[in-house]
């Protein structure tokens, strides 16, 4: 059995997919990218900026599933530009805290974005918990 979580006040987009999905102890969480939920505008021009409104954005998600960034075991980045890979990190590292999630950062064509991020939250515990 699986739960299908929506909430308004992340970005809504005419696409075929659901923000969020549980299953059994998992919650995966479908890319988002640094847009304000409200205009859909992309939020600054940097890979920073876009990173953070990203990273908020996925944390408004599991919030409708009662879940933290803290519960993100998994994380997928999709960056635009390879030389903003250090940029990234210190954005990414600047949100989510210590021990981080295991995660893989790949360079990818996603259009007028600079960053796509999807994760898998483990619904249980926190990260570093027991």
């Amino acid at each position: 059995m699986s739960t299908i979580y929506h909430t308004s006040k992340a970005p809504e987009f005419p696409l075929p997919f659901s923000q969020a999905i549980r299953a059994g102890d998992f919650v995966y969480v479908s890319g988002q990218v640094g847009v304000d939920p409200q205009t859909r505008q992309v939020v600054g021009d940097t890979i920073e900026e876009q990173t953070v409104q990203c990273l908020r954005n996925l944390e408004t998600i599991l919030q409708e599933a009662g879940l933290t960034l803290d519960h993100v075991v998994k994380t997928n980045a999709h960056v635009s530009r390879g030389e903003d890979i250090p940029a990234f990190n210190k954005a990414y590292e600047s949100v989510m805290n210590a021990p981080y999630p295991t995660r893989t950062t790949v360079v990818s064509g996603i259009g007028t974005y600079l960053i796509e991020i999807d994760v898998i939250a483990y619904a249980p515990t926190r990260r570093g918990e027991a």
